[in-house]
């Protein structure tokens, strides 16, 4: 039986009664448990808000390497500033050993936020780690920083759809969001201007390791290809106005594997599609507090997979071993 990634209106949900939101929840849950991947319309953002964040990442990403090592991330488990390539191989949060994903990345998480010691203490590093902003071009920080507020909105939408979905109070899981870490990535494929070694992706199969992730796809040459049930490689869509959301191992955790975080990469363009495969998406990464546990619903009667755990404690080693670093938490791996 063959499976597509559906797309659902997210409107009835934020205007309508409980009826209509459980309607809305129902068809998520449905597509989690199916392919772990929706396209959702209807969200409430303003299109101008990417198409602005766009220009000024392209126009970042047209800077020399040496303008845009200015503001190189400091440590490998930092999610922030400039990665350029060669740094991350995320084939290998699963166990693969993949050459480098052919792709440079610039990432920020939360730029304001309280002094307090749940922000600045010990266990607050990574998550709340200064943010690295470039001289040029001057519109790219207020651009990400606008597009970034409009995705933590959109986050605890849907983290209220998915508490509904799972016959929670509607605010379960967004009240976990209220110290989030979220993470946005602008992830840049330029033009291949050498042949791909044996087994590189432009990022390598994968399944992303937090609460959920919302993406801006763009429809060029090797983009990006779900994993089906049936181990197939599925094109995901570009449709306008609309944003590709994905399940996160957190999250499937979460549901008791109800709910399914599904690997996904991002190919190859087409040797004869070379110029015009150069590729831009901005993924919104939802981390919810560090010190929130992670207990397994069941909303069926089913016994726990997982005991209880920190979003911190799951979550840490994982993406160090996505930046090329050795995990030391067997219960992460």
């Amino acid at each position: 039986m063959s499976i597509s990634i559906p797309v659902i209106d997210l409107s009835p949900f934020r205007k309508g009664t409980s009826d209509h939101k459980k309607k809305v929840a129902e068809a998520v849950a449905s597509a989690w448990e199916k392919i772990g991947f929706l396209v959702i319309e209807g969200h409430g953002i303003d299109p101008a808000e990417g198409s602005q964040l766009y220009n000024s990442a392209m126009s970042f990403f047209d800077l020399s390497l040496d303008e845009k090592l200015t503001v190189r991330r400091p440590r490998n488990d930092q999610n922030r500033g400039y990665i350029p390539y060669g740094e991350e191989t995320l084939a290998r949060m699963h166990g693969g050993n993949t050459p480098p994903d052919y792709k440079e990345v610039f990432a920020i998480g939360p730029d304001d936020f309280p002094s307090t010691e749940y922000y600045t203490g010990p266990l607050a590093y990574p998550d709340f780690a200064s943010n690295l902003w470039p001289i040029e071009p001057v519109t790219l920080r207020s651009n990400m920083l606008t597009y970034y507020a409009s995705m933590v909105d959109l986050s605890r939408l849907l983290a209220r759809i998915y508490a509904v979905a799972l016959d929670l109070p509607e605010d379960f899981f967004a009240a976990k969001l209220k110290r989030h870490s979220s993470q946005l990535r602008l992830l840049h494929y330029p033009v291949p201007d050498e042949p791909f070694q044996p087994g590189q992706l432009r990022c390598g199969a994968h399944s992303d390791l937090g609460m959920t992730t919302i993406l801006r796809n763009e429809e060029v040459s090797g983009g990006l290809e779900v994993l089906t049930p049936e181990g197939d490689w599925l094109v995901a869509p570009a449709i306008p106005n609309t944003f590709i959301v994905n399940l996160g191992d957190l999250m499937m955790r979460w549901s008791n594997d109800r709910w399914r975080s599904t690997q996904h990469r991002v190919a190859i363009p087409e040797t004869d599609k070379w110029s015009e495969s150069r590729r831009l998406s901005f993924g919104f990464f939802v981390v919810p507090e560090y010190d929130a546990m992670v207990e397994c619903v069941s909303n069926d009667g089913s016994p726990a997979k997982y005991p209880p755990i920190t979003v911190r404690d799951y979550r840490t080693n994982r993406f160090t071993a996505g930046a090329g670093l050795q995990p030391t938490d067997e219960t992460l791996s």
